[in-house]
């Protein structure tokens, strides 16, 4: 870190505090927002933000809140402007791509602007799909002036050999793959999940790279009949998951899917994995290639990031 004062760096982004472990740079970490969980050692950090929303409600009543926040104007997480005060931080990392995901730039710049002795840097994400995610890596060895190109190296060779291996398999017909960003209402996932489901030997229904999530129709989804559906709630492990899903079962003709005749029905961990556009996207990436081939791939997820339905 040439020629630069150590800094003080405040993370209000799950995804961004894994790149700053990833770029060894834990040890200036001062503080994380309230969903920060990884790597374990930043869970005793000075927590800077706090959820409006009740995360142990039912996926329809988070929904219908998240509804009523936005409907009301209020933005969903809040900003410890008190505890900001004390760290006295010198970069504050926060994003914009969803205001449902984690602390926008918005509520951060209102923050700072009650806060005038605070005259630190604000870092902003907003990574929509796999190339972005290594820009964003790009731009934070750029603002630390560290190194990045040996972590950048071994994240991009995990993905091109996993794609090679799919290749390899010379599949004449893609299975197709609806993921769930959320149960009640269904929301197909966006962003990035269908780059890495084709990365993965799969063709993404629904889903559009670089697209936010799309509100999906049970009859949509009937009609569409995939072979395989991977279920990835935001914000949840993979037991909340697996009992979040169980709503699934309630839609007529369920039993009659494709994917549910042939037990291709899989949960997954997607608040540590799927769900942050960090590190762990490569994991994400091997996790989907040994969901849709089993018999050729085995990467070690089975029980702690995927599970089946």
């Amino acid at each position: 870190m040439d020629n630069l004062l150590e800094p003080k760096i405040i993370s209000l982004l799950p995804a961004a505090t894994e790149f700053i472990a990833a770029l060894g740079l834990t040890k200036y970490l001062v503080g994380r927002s309230h969903e920060c969980d990884y790597p374990p050692e930043v869970q005793n950090l000075p927590i800077c933000t706090t959820a409006r929303l009740n995360s142990h409600k039912s996926s329809g009543e988070i929904d219908r809140d998240v509804k009523e926040l936005v409907k009301k104007a209020l933005s969903i997480y809040e900003v410890n402007a008190d505890a900001i005060a004390q760290i006295k931080p010198t970069h504050i990392v926060t994003q914009d791509q969803c205001d449902v995901c984690a602390v926008s730039l918005g509520e951060v710049e209102r923050a700072l602007k009650e806060l005038t002795q605070i005259e630190a840097q604000i870092i902003s994400l907003q990574p929509n799909r796999l190339s972005e995610v290594w820009e964003d890596i790009e731009r934070l060895g750029k603002i630390f002036k560290i190194p990045i190109q040996n972590t950048l190296t071994k994240l991009q060779l995990k993905v091109e050999l996993c794609q090679k291996t799919v290749q390899s398999l010379a599949l004449k017909n893609l299975p197709t793959v609806v993921a769930l960003e959320w149960t009640e209402p269904m929301m197909g996932a966006g962003n990035w999940i269908p780059e890495l489901i084709e990365l993965a030997g799969g063709k993404p229904l629904f889903g559009e790279t670089g697209k936010h999530s799309p509100y999906l129709k049970w009859e949509e989804l009937q009609q569409a009949d995939p072979d395989v559906m991977i279920v990835m709630p935001c914000g949840f492990d993979l037991e909340r998951t697996r009992q979040e899903s169980q709503v699934l079962k309630q839609h007529s003709g369920w039993n009659e899917l494709k994917a549910v005749k042939g037990d291709r029905v899989y949960v997954t961990d997607g608040n540590a994995y799927f769900n942050r556009p960090g590190p762990r996207l490569v994991d994400s990436l091997e996790i989907l290639a040994e969901i849709l081939h089993p018999s050729v791939l085995e990467f070690g997820y089975i029980g702690t990031g995927w599970d089946y339905f």
